[in-house]
């Protein structure tokens, strides 16, 4: 067996960059949202997904891109698409530390869908720590205040969402190659987001254009050091510095916007915090 070297400092380093280039764009979101409606946000941040790849497409052609699972894509643009609608909205509207927590709240309902829909074991564990996660995840979104019928509920279904997603990636990443889901989804994300425009299309300033850019180039730059950063060392091993996001965006709002998280809120991350660090495996021998 050959044995890949990790490297769990350089990996750490860059998830914390990533989780920052994260943070900053959920603020542009929160900037641009207040003159740029959700369905042109979630466009842009498509098309320029999609401009990514272009310079790969001109060097090599076509041909990495060759895949006999249209359906598999399809399935997976469906679902992570109406997550970062609900996600995008969410940040829009509700405090930005709060946002990322539902999206980083995600991972713990990944086992039961999992479970459900590739049949894989459910063990005890998984199921306490997804019980603690979604205690915390209701302590933020505030079961109080209209839970089943608010702003809450679009952040809770981007979670769920957002875990729909990460189940269909591990379904055919044993023959889909990372670059390959990312372009697909981009793909289909940026065709699929247009056909909003045609009722939602409002004029854009340069202002606007070039938050718009950023947002797209913040959160392309994000996903690449992120996979960067899981190939120099195991998720189990680094994953916990993700959760830096939530903190990098609770300062800038705090900065910017002078939110501070309620004690509900702080309790809820805790939990999530927790639960998410003790679904990790434990190493034996």
């Amino acid at each position: 067996m050959t044995t890949r070297m990790v490297k769990p400092m350089q990996g750490a380093a860059l998830l914390a960059l990533s989780a920052l280039l994260f943070s900053l764009m959920g603020v542009g979101i929160r900037e641009v949202s207040a003159s740029v409606n959700n369905e042109t946000v979630v466009f842009a941040r498509n098309l320029v997904g999609v401009l990514f790849f272009l310079p790969l497409i001109l060097l090599k052609g076509l041909h990495p891109l060759h895949t006999a699972r249209i359906q598999s894509h399809l399935w997976r643009t469906g679902f992570g698409l109406t997550a970062m609608y609900c996600f995008f909205y969410a940040i829009a509207h509700l405090p930005l530390a709060d946002a990322m927590l539902f999206t980083y709240s995600a991972p713990l309902f990944t086992p039961l869908i999992a479970w459900w829909w590739l049949k894989e074991p459910l063990s005890k564990r998984m199921l306490a720590t997804t019980a603690v996660g979604l205690v915390g995840v209701l302590l933020v979104a505030k079961p109080s205040a209209a839970l089943f019928g608010g702003q809450a509920l679009i952040g809770m279904s981007a979670s769920v969402l957002a875990a729909f997603a990460f189940v269909s990636i591990r379904q055919m990443s044993d023959t889909e190659p990372a670059f390959r889901m990312v372009f697909y989804f981009s793909l289909f994300s940026a065709l699929a987001s247009a056909i909003p425009l045609s009722w939602a299309w409002q004029p854009l300033d340069r202002l606007q254009l070039t938050w718009l850019l950023g947002i797209g180039l913040l959160a392309t730059a994000s996903q690449i050091i992120m996979s960067r950063a899981y190939s120099l060392a195991p998720p189990g091993l680094i994953g916990p510095f993700a959760y830096l996001a939530i903190v990098f965006a609770g300062a800038l709002a705090w900065l910017r916007w002078g939110e501070v998280p309620d004690t509900a809120s702080l309790l809820g991350a805790s939990l999530i915090f927790g639960a998410s660090l003790l679904s990790i495996p434990r190493r034996t021998g």
